[in-house]
């Protein structure tokens, strides 16, 4: 396995910081059910090899349960904490946020975070409730326990209801985002509020939502690049200038996607997997909360 030399450029955001276009994540590969306290020594070599690699855009959550592994792993990486980029996000405790950011910059052994999520719009009953958990996230900010804030999995309704009374705009929505998952106009509507956009779930259509009508010319287009179909799907995000958030536990796999960032696809080799991925609809998260024939 060859350490592939080459910088992950960043995307400014509405509020003059920058995130990397690509990041690591300690969710799916990494999940704990439960908080007991113990330590994974798993996750925390996991993601110390990410870095190693040059994976500086960590991305956590609460309800993962490895934020104190996500800490670990960086203190014992020796990488000054102002080159790493580092994302958590609330939703078991969102009831009270400013003592969920307390709780998550404790098990992170950190001052701040770069970025902060309010992780769903699930919790909210109505409109004023996500106006007042957005409130709190501001104050957040204010504190300089985050640095920038945003949403994830939020719709255009959601982040119009935050919008109407927000002081500060969300600077992301984090979503799952594949060909078999764009979410309508809801990019559209990003744009036009200068809201950007973040992908989980990059890899789906070449993963677990196989076979499908994107099969053919993914792998058309990894013969023509020389790569796999998984830095394929990768840099169809990215070239949407998406954020896109992966993870494995596999140092070599981690590896190999660093490719995406040596090559660019064509804007119709996008919209090719873009045409192709609309003749499918496949949701790999939150199934529950929409209906089976739900693309929003």
């Amino acid at each position: 396995m060859a350490k592939i030399p080459t910088e992950i450029p960043s995307l400014k955001l509405n509020d003059g910081t920058s995130i990397p276009i690509l990041g690591y994540g300690t969710g799916t590969a990494w999940y704990k059910s439960g908080d007991d306290g113990s330590i994974d020594r798993k996750v925390v070599e996991g993601v110390k090899s990410a870095i190693k690699l040059g994976y500086y855009h960590l991305d956590g959550a609460e309800v993962y349960n490895t934020e104190r592994e996500l800490g670990i792993a960086i203190k014992e990486s020796k990488v000054p904490r102002e080159r790493l980029y580092v994302t958590t996000k609330v939703l078991p405790n969102i009831k009270d946020i400013p003592k969920a950011i307390d709780m998550s910059l404790e098990k992170l052994q950190m001052d701040y975070v770069d970025l902060y999520l309010i992780h769903a719009p699930f919790f909210a009953s109505s409109e004023r409730e996500l106006q007042s958990a957005w409130a709190a996230m501001e104050s957040v900010r204010k504190s300089g326990k985050a640095r920038s804030i945003g949403v994830s999995n939020y719709l255009e309704k959601d982040l119009a209801a935050t919008l109407a009374t927000a002081a500060v705009p969300p600077s992301i929505n984090q979503i799952e985002y594949h060909p078999y998952l764009q979410h309508g106009n809801l990019l559209e509507y990003q744009t036009t509020q200068t809201i950007a956009a973040s992908a989980y779930g990059a890899l789906t259509a070449v993963t677990k939502a196989k076979p499908g009508p994107v099969d053919d010319v993914m792998g058309q287009l990894a013969k023509k690049y020389y790569v796999s179909e998984g830095e394929i799907a990768l840099r169809w995000v990215m070239d949407q200038g998406v954020v896109a958030i992966t993870t494995s536990g596999k140092e070599e796999r981690l590896s190999d996607y660093l490719r995406a960032m040596t090559f660019s696809l064509t804007p119709r080799e996008v919209k090719e997997i873009s045409d192709a991925g609309a003749e499918k609809h496949f949701r790999g998260f939150w199934q529950a909360k929409f209906d089976n024939n739900d693309r929003s």
